[in-house]
């Protein structure tokens, strides 16, 4: 059966929420996951939306909400002061890291999402991304070469743009049998989904 693509902006504070349960939903529904960070403004430039974090009122209350759904979780939610922050190191290192081991790069990502919603790591820093990747048995030099490389950056940029072209807008969003769903509100819609085969 197709992966449960999983997309996702790693600023995004619902998108950290749903990296917290995606992984055993799937295995409930026995799927396995395709981790997609994207960079949302991509899509953005496209809508003409903006982040949440820059729209008042939605602001206000989703820095309301993500602290509500946390503690009610059980989860640290720390985001920086300085929230959002552009995340195109990690999301470059996320796709340096799959193409070498693609085995590592969820973990990746869910640590980096662990950090960057703890206050603890600058996405938009190559070199505090490149500082993880020990913890990965990578070394943090081939990791800053790699994604400093014009051929890396433009893969990256094309995910986006064919990210956008398919239909995607959001973080998190999900497709799963090509159907799509958006918003971590709508992960239990899209279990029942698969498990019924739809309506």
């Amino acid at each position: 059966m197709s992966p449960i693509e999983f997309w996702f902006d790693f600023s995004s504070g619902y998108a950290f929420l749903a990296a917290q349960r995606i992984e055993a939903l799937a295995a409930e529904l026995g799927r396995t996951v395709l981790w997609r960070p994207y960079m949302l403004g991509t899509a953005f430039s496209v809508t003409g939306a903006r982040g949440l974090s820059s729209t008042p009122l939605k602001r206000d209350y989703a820095q309301r909400d993500w602290a509500r759904i946390a503690r009610h979780q059980g989860l640290t939610f720390r985001p920086p002061a300085n929230h959002p922050r552009v995340a195109l190191a990690a999301t470059r290192a996320f796709y340096w890291i799959e193409a070498r081991r693609p085995d590592l790069a969820a973990a990746f990502a869910q640590r980096v999402f662990a950090l960057y919603f703890t206050d603890r790591l600058d996405t938009a820093s190559p070199e505090a991304v490149s500082r993880l990747v020990p913890e990965f048995g990578l070394e943090p030099e081939a990791l800053l070469a790699g994604i400093a490389e014009p051929a890396l950056k433009e893969k990256v940029r094309k995910i986006g743009e064919d990210a956008v072209a398919r239909g995607i807008f959001g973080s998190p969003f999900f497709l799963v049998d090509e159907e799509p769903f958006w918003g971590w509100d709508r992960m239990e819609m899209m279990a029942e989904w698969v498990r019924t085969g739809g309506w």
